[in-house]
């Protein structure tokens, strides 16, 4: 995760869909760097969004499955390419899938890919949306969530890890239900897990740190959006930093071992990354985030997004794309020009969704506006 000083700027010129959600087919050309999608609830403005968010490794910004985005009288499956254009010229994208088949399929210039992590050769993309207002006061696995599309924006391989841990985990439980199990088997899946735990767990504290020294650098106590104060908390990533990982591994296999009975009883593996938090402070008044008035959690939620993106740009060279799931509609006047300003300087395609076109005036000049309506685009104004 190397980090570098020359940056792409990765634009979508081209969208389409094919039975996706209530698109049963669209074309739609793109030619600016900051698009707002306007409609009424129910229009089809995030399922846009989400489209394009399947071409990051994942199940996209809902967390759908993946058969939920397929059209309701459609041919069972669904489909999304697009035209990205980039500092080496255009490059066609493709992903989807199709009644009976498992999993999705991914192209990159109409050649299949093995996942969605090739997409990452391409473009980064970072989002926020109304699912995630309530990410400083739920539960903890909401939090590692977050965590994890942070990480996984700026180290594609992240997702297979945590897919590989969460199912060693499950393997365990399984095998620890049975009181006659072997416990060389048990062994043998808890040196998996300690392998693949740690290498998750580096993963997020790497990408935590160097999100908080970020932060610290470009800290203004006059921002509208807040600077957070954040950290990993758990048990193993509180060794992660100052021991070298092959005797965490040693302890955390060892620690496995020695609570299996413990385990048993509690039906889950109560060692592990799969506990971790992220801890998160508002800034200026040094007080935890949850303690927070819902307007202070909301910027500074927006500032968090904000300082990711940089990251991610500081990281892969990429400036992200960015997906705004009705944001602007929580934020007075003087908030949403300080986003719509911020945005503008992070340099990399917007896209954003609201019901009051009013909500983006000052957009700037290279932007675009349009209306949807049920699967339908019109081109409202572009300045």
């Amino acid at each position: 995760m190397a980090m570098t000083h020359d940056v792409a700027h990765p634009r979508f010129t081209r969208l389409q869909l094919t039975d996706f959600r209530n698109y049963a087919t669209l074309d739609q050309a793109f030619s600016a760097s900051m698009i707002a999608l306007v409609g009424e609830n129910g229009a089809g403005k995030t399922n846009l969004l989400e489209a394009l968010s399947f071409f990051t490794p994942g199940r996209g910004l809902r967390r759908a499955d993946l058969d939920e985005p397929a059209r309701l009288d459609g041919t069972g499956g669904w489909a999304v390419s697009a035209v990205l254009r980039t500092d080496m010229g255009d490059v066609r994208l493709g992903t989807g899938t199709e009644l009976d088949e498992p999993g999705r399929r991914c192209r990159i210039d109409r050649h299949a890919v093995g996942s969605a992590a090739a997409f990452a050769n391409h473009l980064r993309m970072v989002w926020l949306t109304p699912a995630q207002d309530g990410l400083f006061t739920g539960p903890a696995g909401d939090r590692r969530r977050f965590m994890d599309r942070l990480v996984l924006a700026v180290d594609p391989s992240h997702g297979a890890r945590v897919t590989a841990l969460d199912k060693a985990l499950r393997q365990r439980n399984r095998l620890l239900e049975d009181e006659r199990y072997d416990p060389a088997w048990a062994s043998a899946i808890e040196r998996e897990i300690a392998e693949t735990g740690i290498a998750v767990a580096a993963a997020r504290y790497e990408t935590v740190s160097r999100l908080a020294a970020l932060i610290e650098r470009h800290r203004d106590e006059a921002s509208l959006f807040p600077h957070a104060a954040i950290m990993l908390d758990g048990e193993i990533e509180r060794r992660v930093g100052s021991e070298p990982a092959g005797e965490i591994e040693d302890w955390f296999r060892e620690r496995l071992r020695e609570t299996r009975a413990r385990d048993r009883a509690a039906g889950r593996t109560l060692t592990g990354p799969q506990t971790c938090d992220l801890k998160v402070w508002h800034g200026p008044k040094s007080m935890p985030a949850d303690r927070a008035s819902t307007g202070e959690q909301k910027a500074l939620l927006i500032g968090l997004v904000l300082a990711h993106a940089r990251l991610v740009t500081e990281m892969s060279g990429i400036a992200p794309v960015i997906l705004m799931d009705e944001v602007a509609a929580h934020l007075d006047p003087g908030r949403r020009a300080a986003l719509y300003e911020t945005l503008a300087l992070l340099d990399g395609q917007v896209w954003m969704t609201g019901t009051d076109a009013a909500l983006f005036d000052g957009l700037g000049a290279d932007s675009l506006m349009l209306t949807i309506n049920n699967g339908a685009i019109r081109e409202r104004s572009h300045g």
